[in-house]
């Protein structure tokens, strides 16, 4: 039966999920998901810092059973030729059944399809193993329910996928490489590309203007014959997260992405690839999230926090919120921490620490990213004790013009952004703040920090009580707040 086919009912028993907290938005708006609590007022303390203990208490990597169930006892065979997809799914699901554990990969290049992960397993890979994902498209079918772009759509499945399960992990310090490149998934971003090549901006307006008019996420039916590249890692509505310990190459696009996921831990990874809309880590809707010790060489943000596009994201209505950002290694990327751009349902309580950031190829350290057709808020961001060494445009940007600009009637809320003891070697500018006259950046506060090699003055458009205490850029003192401009 087609997807066009089914009742909303239908379509949450074949997607499996109901039962699993769903409720009926307005009949034009298609389902939500109501996974987390109504937002809490920020505590009020003098130090946000005192926060973290609290949201680190809160994150748990998943614990497995002591069980490893071999993946060539299910008939893989690591010479990079032969189709794996049965036996991981046959590995995978005997583990599930049996209670749980490790699906070992040996050494060797194993090539698969989709791998889709069950409760309590852990798909773990030993040194030398590598996982090599198929360069054909319908190796991800049949399509699954994911989110593309920040909106939801039936698209073709992530090359690792888990959907609404417990305690799912993917570990070792094999790689996973999903062997795009110039000639396979890449082209698809592009409207032009390579002669022949497809394109995804039609298919990409089509999924954008379907969620503005409201179609019911199973009428957004993509996958074969359509060319939205699916995203790499991307545990959906699950609980208890851990990705640790492995190498990233090669992706279509977004690499680690989990969506509307809680106590999620992205632990001493390696990413290294730079594609198009290569990011590296982006926790979408999620809570409680833990990114620490990962270096990260992409083609696009290091790291972008989001939580959903525009009508879709305002719809689904879930921020994502208490993130820690710590002991990382940014190398080339548009930016180190981001939030945005899709960032309609909101963020809050970010803490990012302890990084090093430095590439000519690094255009910003902390970037916020958004505009009035978004919408949503960013608020409670912190960074603290970070190294840069140089960056391309700005060490700390806020940009509300990103896109389309003002041009919606959803002015985002940005406050509450505090930058303590940062450095940097190089840059264009220190701060590159732009707000809106009628709806100013506020409250943000730049405390002991230093900015050397700053090639251009700041720039601070429509802000509104920004304080420098104690900041030297190119070696001048500033003490100053500007209560509005």
């Amino acid at each position: 039966m087609s997807p066009h086919e089914l009742s909303r009912r239908d379509f949450l028993r074949w997607t499996g999920v109901a039962g699993f907290g769903l409720v009926a938005s307005p009949p034009a708006l298609g389902w939500r998901a109501l996974v987390f609590p109504p937002p809490q007022a920020r505590p009020g303390v003098d130090d946000p810092w005192t926060q973290v203990d609290d949201i680190l208490g809160r994150i748990v990597p998943p614990v497995f059973p002591d069980r490893d169930v071999d993946l060539t006892r299910y008939g893989a065979v690591g010479d990079g030729e032969r189709d794996c997809s049965a036996a991981f799914q046959a590995a995978i699901a005997a583990c599930a059944a049996a209670g749980g554990g490790r699906v070992v990969v040996p050494a060797g290049r194993f090539l698969s399809g989709a791998i889709h992960l069950k409760s309590r397993v852990n798909l773990h890979l030993a040194p030398g193993a590598t996982i090599a994902f198929s360069r054909d498209p319908r190796q991800y079918l049949p399509v699954v329910f994911t989110r593309w772009e920040g909106v939801e759509v039936m698209n073709y499945s992530p090359f690792v996928y888990a959907f609404e399960q417990r305690d799912v992990a993917i570990t070792g310090s094999g790689t996973l490489d999903g062997q795009a490149d110039a000639d396979h998934w890449w082209p698809w971003r592009s409207t032009a590309g390579p002669a022949g090549a497809p394109a995804r901006t039609p298919d990409r307006a089509a999924l954008f203007d379907m969620a503005a008019r409201g179609a019911p996420v199973p009428d957004r039916v993509f996958g074969d014959g359509h060319y939205l590249r699916p995203n790499f890692i991307q545990p959906y509505r699950c609980q208890n997260v851990l990705v640790e310990g492995v190498t990233i190459v090669n992706s279509p696009m977004w690499e680690v992405h989990p969506v509307l996921c809680t106590n999620v831990t992205v632990r001493n990874v390696t990413i290294d690839t730079h594609g198009p809309n290569n990011d590296g880590c982006d926790p979408e809707s999620c809570r409680d999230v833990l990114i620490e010790g990962c270096t990260f060489d992409t083609g696009d943000d290091c790291i972008a926090l989001k939580s959903g596009r525009n009508a879709d994201g305002r719809r689904v209505n879930v921020p994502v919120e208490n993130v820690i950002v710590r002991d990382c290694r940014m190398k080339d990327g548009h930016g180190g921490v981001v939030i945005g751009s899709e960032v309609s349902g909101g963020a809050r309580n970010v803490f990012a620490e302890r990084c090093r950031m430095d590439s000519p190829r690094l255009d910003r350290a902390l970037r916020i990213k958004t505009n009035s057709v978004r919408g949503g808020f960013v608020e409670h961001v912190y960074m603290r004790d970070v190294t840069v060494g140089q960056v391309a445009e700005a060490v700390v940007t806020v940009n509300l013009f990103y896109e389309e600009g003002d041009t919606g009637r959803f002015p985002p809320t940005v406050r509450d952004i505090e930058v303590r003891r940062v450095t940097s070697r190089k840059s264009d500018h220190a701060l590159l703040l732009r707000g809106y006259s009628h709806t100013p950046v506020r409250d943000v506060r730049i405390i002991d920090c230093t900015f050397d090699d700053v090639a251009k003055p700041d720039v601070l458009e429509g802000v509104a009580d920004v304080t420098l205490r104690n900041v030297r850029i190119n070696g001048q003192l500033r003490n100053e707040t500007i209560t509005r401009k």
